[in-house]
């Protein structure tokens, strides 16, 4: 463009050759050359042709050059000084020229960054660095949610009163980067970990205002054994969700949730006491694990979700909301804790309720299983109240008196008790019937039969009334 805008004058016959050559440095010779060529390639035909020795060494030879490449890429790696003293040192012994330290840095310049970074620090480095990624993009809320756990840097103080780091297990909506649930826990992560973040984020959320819910169509996640389990692949094929996990060892695709796990850290934890980074010592844990998830809770649901997202320029409740719609959603909370809920203990049915965790825990209806054994299904995080099956079915929740707002009166409870008294009696009441019609169709029908029983109870002896002695 340089050169047309010199020419262009004499192009569009303003002024001749020669008196453009004597107002500009370039002389005519170079100006009818760039006007033919102009004229015969087009703009394309200004441009600056290369030096055919271009990228070439004219100090050094092709050999040479390559022994230069295989100590760069030596591992582990070398100095440019370094690499031009041993490069040297050969060129002596092999009695030719030795290179200059600029030659050597430009033969190094030229190498592929990716394949130092190969050589240097392994395929995994490689990869995360210059490895093609897909990134899977959803277009509407509940399309995709991804799902991980991490280790968060604060200390809190475990049930022992030990000082110890919980375990993060997230699930956020890929389209909203809203967070739809999350598991707490001192415990390495499990599948069960997974299920019962995942059965926050499905169910509604006792917040009004964290009212995010619903089943997604993908549930994105990486390949620990707690994603791949059995468990967790039965309940994706329940609720009718794609489970995808990514290629190990290449968390990439993953990137909304690492996000949300580096603004936790900033945001969150260093504004609490015990927030203890790697590296740091010295650290007091002050909270408990019920008040830490209690402050995560509003943490997420009046900062994060109404905190404009620099990745889609608005808040990550309004982006879920969008203009509105009707998330789905399972048939009844019974139904999906049957498929996530796992914590499952046999109990068997006392007088005064089922005991579990140094708690009793009644409800009416257990009236009628006193000494049967059940099947109990909770939510560690609330033991409030547990859910109890009887043969593979849902029977009743009962709820603990001591840990729930939900009370059972005296009256519930003595009803409850007749109630089933009524219908053992009636049941006692249709046996005996039952064995009376019985008995009756087995009597002897004979005459001689029947006359043998009469002579016995006549000849029967009559008890004299009269007290003859003391013991009488």
């Amino acid at each position: 463009m340089d050169r047309f805008q010199i020419i262009r004058p004499y192009l569009e016959d303003e002024i001749t050759l020669s008196r453009l050559s004597k107002t500009t440095r370039f002389s005519l010779s170079t100006l009818k050359r760039w006007v033919t060529l102009y004229k015969n390639d087009g703009l394309s035909g200004l441009t600056r042709k290369a030096r055919s020795d271009k990228d070439t060494r004219r100090h050094i030879t092709p050999e040479m050059e390559q022994l230069v490449e295989a100590i760069v890429l030596k591992k582990p790696s070398l100095t440019l000084a370094a690499v031009h003293r041993k490069i040297s040192d050969i060129a002596r012994r092999m009695g030719i020229r030795e290179p200059t330290y600029r030659v050597v840095w430009l033969i190094a310049q030229r190498i592929d960054p990716g394949l130092i970074k190969l050589a240097h620090e392994g395929s995994k480095a490689y990869d995360q660095k210059f490895e093609l990624i897909i990134r899977r993009e959803a277009s509407a809320s509940n399309e995709i949610w991804q799902a991980d756990h991490t280790l968060l840097d604060i200390l809190l103080i475990d049930e022992k009163g030990n000082a110890r780091k919980p375990w993060l297990t997230t699930i956020i909506d890929d389209y909203s980067r809203a967070i739809c649930g999350y598991y707490l826990s001192f415990d390495h992560p499990t599948a069960m970990n997974t299920a019962l973040a995942l059965r926050q984020a499905i169910w509604r959320k006792k917040d009004p205002s964290w009212y995010i819910c619903g089943i997604p169509g993908i549930l994105y996640s990486d390949n620990g054994s707690d994603f791949t389990s059995k468990h967790i692949s039965q309940v994706a094929a329940d609720l009718k969700i794609q489970l995808i996990n990514s290629i190990p060892g290449k968390p990439q695709g993953r990137g909304r949730i690492e996000r949300f796990f580096l603004t936790v850290n900033q945001l969150f934890l260093m504004n609490l006491p015990g927030y203890a980074p790697s590296g740091t010592i010295n650290v007091k844990a002050e909270l408990i694990l019920s008040k830490f998830t209690h402050l995560l809770e509003q943490f997420v649901v009046h900062e994060y979700h109404q905190r404009s997202h620099s990745g889609i320029g608005k808040s990550p409740m309004e982006r879920w909301i969008g203009k509105g719609f009707l998330p789905q959603m399972p048939q009844s909370l019974e139904l999906l804790d049957l498929l996530l809920l796992t914590v499952v203990r046999p109990r068997k049915v006392r007088r005064d309720g089922i005991h579990f965790q140094n708690y009793i825990y009644m409800e009416p209806t257990l009236a009628a299983y006193v000494g049967e054994t059940v099947n109990i299904r909770y939510d560690p995080r609330d033991l409030g109240e547990i859910r109890i099956y009887h043969q593979g079915l849902f029977l009743c929740r009962a709820i603990c008196q001591e840990l729930a707002d939900q009370t059972i009166s005296l009256k519930d409870i003595i009803g409850a008790r007749q109630k089933r008294k009524r219908e053992l009696r009636k049941r006692i009441e249709e046996r005996k019937s039952l064995a009376d019609v019985l008995f009756a169709s087995l009597e002897p029908i004979s005459d001689e039969g029947s006359k043998s029983v009469t002579n016995a109870v006549v000849d029967k002896p009559k008890k004299n009334k009269l007290k003859r002695y003391d013991h009488d």
